[in-house]
């Protein structure tokens, strides 16, 4: 086992990728959690099927990573839509609890899972790494993967095209309003039928992207969906409804999964994560950069 500082900059630039990716799907948990006031558990479907949509896409549309790029990103979009409209709505419509609502995202992704096993089987789907530039960087005696780079970078900037989006546009103050309260946005003026299409839509293209680019680290597989539960402990560790605090989460996960996988026994990561989880729900249940209130499903 090496841990020189070569070592040391590899592990933390692997962790960050990770990291990058777990923010994508935080920001998307988190987006929901505060304009619905409950936890879409469905949201792993949609990583899971960005993941299928690059795969086919590079295999059977094109062989060109930026369009498999975009189908993952408006289809991740038009599925999340889907979900919403289809499952969502109809129990918002019938004044269902919260908890309902988690309750059927629960269905939703365990349903999907199921029926990618029986339409696609259940064997990994590998992407053909051939088209991306596998190699390393020699930086300062450690050897950074290129792939890891690009996720870290890609993934960097889209959450800052997020902040900019849900602070300093007409829609996104109407989604900070109505995170405030949907009542009241409501009476200003916000059609909250339609943010919530829009809000949907938009963590679904960033949950697509990670399932792309998770597709690619690791490979496409119906269970995918079982790695959004990273993304859940980062939203709740930085904060459920706090999109900084959920990115910051992601961060700490990813390298906390990194070190332990690199330092310790990859077999011991998972035990880490939750154990994490454990801890943030017993001594800060509100999380890093989140606020106090009223109990949420």
């Amino acid at each position: 086992m090496k841990w020189g500082c070569d070592m040391l900059l590899q592990q933390i630039v692997n962790g960050l990728s990770i990291g990058s990716i777990y923010a994508l799907m935080a920001v998307g948990y988190s987006l929901i959690y505060s304009l619905m006031n409950f936890t879409n558990f469905a949201h792993g479907v949609v990583v899971t099927l960005g993941a299928y949509f690059g795969f086919y896409s590079l295999t059977l549309l094109s062989p060109n990573i930026a369009v498999a790029f975009i189908v993952a990103l408006m289809f991740g979009g038009v599925v999340s839509s889907i979900i919403e409209l289809t499952t969502y709505r109809p129990l918002l419509l019938k004044n269902s609890k919260r908890s309902y609502l988690t309750i059927a995202g629960l269905g939703i992704q365990i349903i999907v899972e199921n029926l990618l096993i029986i339409m696609l089987g259940g064997r990994f789907k590998t992407y053909p790494l051939a088209l991306f530039n596998t190699g390393s960087i020699n930086f300062f005696g450690s050897n950074i993967g290129v792939i890891d780079l690009y996720i870290l970078l890609i993934s960097i900037f889209l959450l800052i095209l997020v902040e900019l989006y849900v602070n300093c546009t007409k829609n996104g103050l109407a989604i900070r309003s109505a995170a405030y309260s949907t009542d009241i946005a409501s009476i200003m003026g916000v059609d909250v039928d339609k943010l919530m299409i829009k809000v949907f839509f938009l963590a679904g293209t960033l949950a697509g992207i990670a399932g792309y680019f998770l597709g690619i680290k690791y490979t496409a597989y119906p269970q995918l969906s079982v790695l959004s539960n990273k993304a859940f402990i980062s939203a709740v560790l930085g904060g459920l409804g706090s999109l900084t605090g959920s990115v910051v989460g992601a961060i700490i996960l990813g390298l906390l999964e990194t070190f332990v996988s690199g330092y310790i026994s990859s077999s011991l990561r998972d035990i880490f994560s939750f154990g994490l989880l454990v801890l943030v729900l017993l001594f800060r249940p509100t999380g890093i950069m989140g606020k106090s209130s009223e109990d949420k499903a």
